[in-house]
């Protein structure tokens, strides 16, 4: 016999097997911003909506009813995901001591003359092309610790590429 399917049960599973979740407070401000409007817009618009739809008559021929009751559960799930997230998140600190570290804010010049500039973030938050590298990433594995002026290599099956530290800030 096969146990049923429990998303919030199988998030919290995954949440807690995993390591921490690194998140900069401002992205922790847009995951409490998000959890308000679903909970306070969306999600009793949703409810309004399936019991609308319910008024129809029979559920199992009501496409609009279907629809409005898979919308709030989606709704539901972000909700319940957002909460967790939120309980084990670790807000990532800025500090300026001169080694790259979570939340550092890099500068690098590359070998092909090209400067480029990276926030060290959490890779629930990664994105290299905003500028946002994760610390787990090959680059920003290769940055953790390292000082201004250091040599960093990074080799790839396409191309070997070197960034040497410009400079470390804890704000940009």
């Amino acid at each position: 016999m096969q146990l049923p399917f429990r998303p919030k049960q199988k998030m919290k599973q995954e949440l807690q097997e995993d390591e921490p979740l690194y998140l900069t407070s401002e992205a922790i401000e847009k995951m409490k911003r998000q959890l308000e409007r679903i909970e306070e817009t969306e999600l009793p618009q949703a409810i309004e909506d399936v019991r609308r739809t319910g008024e129809f008559g029979d559920f199992s021929e009501n496409a609009e009813y279907q629809e409005a009751k898979g919308r709030m559960r989606r709704l539901h799930d972000q909700v319940t995901t957002i909460k967790e997230k939120l309980k084990i998140a670790i807000t990532i600190e800025s500090s300026s001591n001169g080694i790259v570290q979570m939340g550092s804010w890099v500068v690098l010049d590359a070998n092909d003359g090209t400067r480029k500039t990276f926030h060290i973030v959490g890779p629930e938050e990664a994105d290299p092309v905003k500028g946002k590298l994760s610390f787990k990433s090959p680059l920003g594995a290769k940055l953790m610790g390292r000082h201004v002026g250091e040599l960093v290599e990074l080799v790839t099956p396409v191309a070997k590429t070197s960034y040497r530290i410009y400079g470390i800030d804890s704000a940009s």
